[in-house]
């Protein structure tokens, strides 16, 4: 499966926030562990919902957590 469109800094973030687990992070925004997985491994892109509840878990806008290549035009 190729890799998304979309990158993103959950990785990061979830060490910096007291090394939450990936399960934890599940669990704050109403997906499974695998979700976070392949999002971290940038092999899925998130529902709009999805990106706002991990954006708000890390008190971050869309746009801190999740960054899209082609950028504005």
């Amino acid at each position: 499966m190729p890799k998304a469109a979309i990158t993103n800094n959950i990785r990061r973030l979830r060490f910096e926030h007291d090394e939450m687990t990936q399960q934890e992070l599940a669990d704050r925004v109403g997906c499974t562990r695998q979700t976070i997985i392949l999002l971290e491994k940038e092999r899925y892109v998130p529902s709009l919902s999805l990106a706002f509840h991990i954006a708000r878990v890390f008190s971050l806008t869309i746009e801190d957590v999740f960054k899209y290549p082609g950028g504005s035009q």
